[in-house]
């Protein structure tokens, strides 16, 4: 049985295609893991994949991927799969995702692996099944990205784009990545002018301390920068833990608290998705 819990990879036995339940999403949603090898050129503290590393994914099979996407699509369309595998309350497909292990983005197939899903959307006559990107937003100066994320936005999809936190020391600090806030505000405009995009921000405790207050309002000053080019928000809390060396210094902060820092959010006017 699926759960919110576990977003195991290797759930449906493929190489690219993996079911999870998408607490964010509101049902099943259909993974496509283009990062195989675990690789990212990011390193958050928070990240649920095994092994991770550094770097980049292998070259992508297409082939393979389009026959396993179809053989997945076509037994969750024509099948009990739902019934046998989602929990009550999500037991409906929501989205095709690149997501998975690593910057899908960093795919240098990226870009036909988007239309492999798009042509298999209008094959099996799905056309309300969302197609989401779930980025960190590091690589929207490669044209491959730029190229791959208007291609979802022609098809009616949306980015799911990462800011977790809102100066350059606590992006470093949390997601293992250098960069500014500056160079965020780009990335956001390269995205939202090609795809409807939403910001996603895990909120957690380290060492039982929650983001210094300076922190927090760095993070509203960057949000607030950049609520006209945006959708909205999803803030989201740990669901599942960490298998990075920094697990067990992590902690969920409490429903009060999430909801408070998302009525904080919402008061820059800009709409909030809260799911502890």
């Amino acid at each position: 049985m699926l759960s919110i819990r576990d977003h195991s990879r290797d759930s449906a036995g493929m190489k690219y295609v993996y079911p999870v339940v998408s607490r964010r999403a509101g049902g099943v949603s259909i993974g496509i893991n283009l990062n195989v090898n675990n690789a990212c050129n990011w390193a958050c503290i928070y990240c649920q994949v095994p092994g991770l590393k550094r770097g980049g994914p292998p070259p992508v099979d297409l082939a393979r991927l389009e026959a396993e996407l179809r053989d997945f699509l076509r037994g969750a369309v024509s099948g009990d799969f739902l019934e046998r595998n989602a929990p009550p309350g999500f037991r409906q497909l929501v989205d095709l995702a690149f997501s998975g292990n690593g910057e899908p983005t960093s795919a240098r197939e990226f870009p036909q692996a988007v239309d492999v899903a798009g042509r298999l959307l209008k094959e099996f006559g799905l056309p309300g099944l969302k197609l989401r990107l779930i980025s960190n937003g590091s690589l929207m100066h490669q044209a491959g990205a730029r190229r791959g994320i208007a291609r979802i936005g022609e098809l009616g999809g949306e980015i799911w784009f990462k800011i977790d936190r809102g100066t350059s020391a606590g992006i470093l600090r949390v997601n293992g990545a250098r960069t500014t806030p500056d160079k965020i505000r780009k990335a956001v405009s390269i995205c939202a002018r090609r795809a409807p995009t939403w910001i996603q921000t895990c909120l957690f405790s380290i060492d039982d301390q929650p983001p210094d207050p300076m922190e927090f309002d760095a993070y509203l000053e960057l949000i607030a920068s950049i609520k006209k080019q945006i959708e909205g928000v999803h803030l989201y809390g740990l669901a599942r833990p960490s298998l990075q060396p920094e697990a067990k210094r992590l902690s969920t902060p409490s429903a009060e608290s999430l909801s408070s820092f998302a009525r904080r959010v919402a008061a820059l006017g800009i709409r909030v998705i809260a799911n502890p």
